[in-house]
């Protein structure tokens, strides 16, 4: 389940970087430009809920002993 987790962290965070190249800080909210930030917002929700995910992990293995 761990390197599951680390495998979709990668893939949010291949997801942020594809993104931030296609933003257009000019015209930031039009065209595929807000497509873009939209993707870099859900990207780093993914990398977020991942990271509470694997720290709730570790403090489930730690009490469980």
């Amino acid at each position: 389940m761990k390197i599951f987790i680390y495998i979709l962290m990668a893939c949010a965070a291949g997801l942020v970087v594809f993104n931030s190249t296609k933003l257009n800080f000019d015209h930031l909210l039009e065209g595929d430009s807000s497509v873009a930030a939209v993707g870099i917002l859900a990207g780093l929700c993914a990398l977020l809920a991942l990271g509470i995910l694997l720290i709730s992990k570790k403090i489930a293995s730690k009490v469980k002993k």
